[in-house]
């Protein structure tokens, strides 16, 4: 049996497990909540057409808020991987590096100028944003040679990302709208509609696909992009793709739930720890991580302080920033 069969075989036995995992999280977080929901009762909801209050509320309420969290878990799990790929920082991650404050001033923006804008308008907007974000920081690191060093890199993006998160603020209370935009960007699930979900998930699944076939070509660039040069890849033309898919995946996730930092830096990190080193195992393995990781963190939302809602921004934050000092410190060598 040659190495890669026996890593192969080994990568198959630990996603399985995290399937499992993911099928626990997800019948975890259908159940528990502000309203008394028995497994049986989310079986009928999901399995037959019976009617009734309680059977409305999971198909019309809960239901979609977990399927949202699922797939903006694997988004921004996903996005982090590629990032951290591509630039080899293991600190980049989509919060940290403008993408989403991008998002958040572009969405600001659009329902400024353009009150009545549609949701498919507000995605695409936040699609420009995030790529306006990212182009900011990634273009005051090249100011410099060595431009690219993960602490220099880091600092550019948490100042273009409070640059963007003031734009965003100013213009919330310059238009008298400060209400609204804060809905979009507080970071949470409530309120997901089945068709804004229409929307999100063909992009984060187009999204993640793109990524998977590609994923070969990042494990090489991951580790030293002369020699993806000297093995004929086109190192332009691939970051030009993950850098889309980069931005469609996070500006996906804020247009459904706005700013959610760390996911992106955490994930892909234990995923390695699990894993290794190889995309073509982190890419698949992050989706799934990152889906339960989001379905974790809002059923606590849910039900830490139920009936009340605990905003799941802030419970991934207080996970993420101890995460992200610990890898600040260990030079991001430790996982």
């Amino acid at each position: 049996m040659t190495i890669d069969t026996q890593n192969s075989l080994s990568f198959t036995i630990k996603f399985i497990i995290s399937i499992f995992v993911f099928i626990g999280m997800f019948a975890i977080a259908m159940v528990f909540g502000a309203a008394d929901i028995s497994i049986k009762d989310v079986s009928l909801a999901l399995l037959s057409n019976a009617k009734g209050d309680t059977l409305n509320i999971i198909r019309e309420i809960r239901l979609p808020r977990e399927v949202a969290a699922i797939f903006v878990g694997a988004a921004l799990a996903v996005s982090g991987a590629i990032m951290q790929g591509i630039t080899r920082n293991p600190l980049a991650d989509p919060g940290l590096l403008g993408l989403t404050a991008g998002a958040n001033a572009a969405l600001a923006l659009s329902v400024a100028i353009y009150p009545s804008i549609s949701y498919f308008g507000i995605t695409i907007a936040c699609f420009i944003g995030a790529g306006v974000g990212a182009s900011l920081v990634f273009g005051i690191g090249a100011l410099r040679k060595g431009g690219f060093a993960p602490l220099r890199i880091v600092l550019a993006g948490s100042a273009v990302s409070a640059f963007l998160f003031a734009i965003s603020e100013g213009a919330g209370i310059f238009f008298k709208i400060s209400k609204d935009v804060s809905m979009w960007t507080a970071g949470g699930m409530i309120g997901t509609t089945w068709g804004q979900l229409q929307i999100i998930i063909p992009i984060v699944t187009i999204g993640i696909l793109i990524s998977l076939i590609l994923s070969r070509q990042l494990t090489i660039l991951s580790l030293n992009e002369e020699v993806a040069v000297g093995l004929g890849q086109k190192t332009t033309q691939i970051k030009i793709i993950l850098f889309i898919v980069i931005i469609l995946l996070a500006g996906a996730s804020v247009a459904l739930v706005g700013n959610m930092a760390f996911i992106g830096l955490m994930v892909p990190h234990i995923v390695r720890a699990i894993v290794g080193t190889d995309y073509r195992f982190i890419i698949p393995m992050s989706a799934i991580i990152g889906a339960s990781f989001m379905l974790l963190a809002d059923t606590l939302g849910r039900t830490v302080n139920a009936p009340y809602e605990t905003p799941v921004a802030a419970i991934v934050a207080m996970l993420g920033l101890p995460f992200f000092l610990f890898i600040v410190r260990k030079g991001g060598t430790s996982f």
